[in-house]
């Protein structure tokens, strides 16, 4: 297919020599994804934890409830922020899906 120039003073394309660099993405996890992924990971340790107190408390194993229950609180503070995380990002994407280029 040839193409003409339009424009004077710039040089003919040879399109037989056009090289395309494509890229492959990288196959590895994003920082932003690493960080998600952590934090995530983080509120299930904080759940687990709270979990295995009020287990305890159930069985009688002389754990003190105050503990019990301020780790049950922060187990719930933590998982609400994920959610307000989690929300703030669904948001995002859908903003960016919105937007017309």
């Amino acid at each position: 297919m040839a193409v003409s120039n339009t424009i004077s003073g710039l040089p003919q394309i040879d399109w037989g020599n056009v090289q395309l660099d494509v890229r492959k993405p990288a196959l590895g996890k994003s920082e932003f994804f690493q960080t998600l992924e952590g934090a995530m990971d983080k509120v299930q340790e904080v759940q687990s934890r709270a979990d295995q107190q009020v287990a305890s408390v159930l069985q009688g194993n002389g754990q003190d409830l105050h503990t019990t229950m301020v780790a049950v609180e922060k187990a719930d503070l933590t998982f609400q922020m994920m959610m307000q995380v989690r929300n703030k990002i669904v948001q995002a994407y859908q903003t960016i899906s919105q937007m017309q280029f």
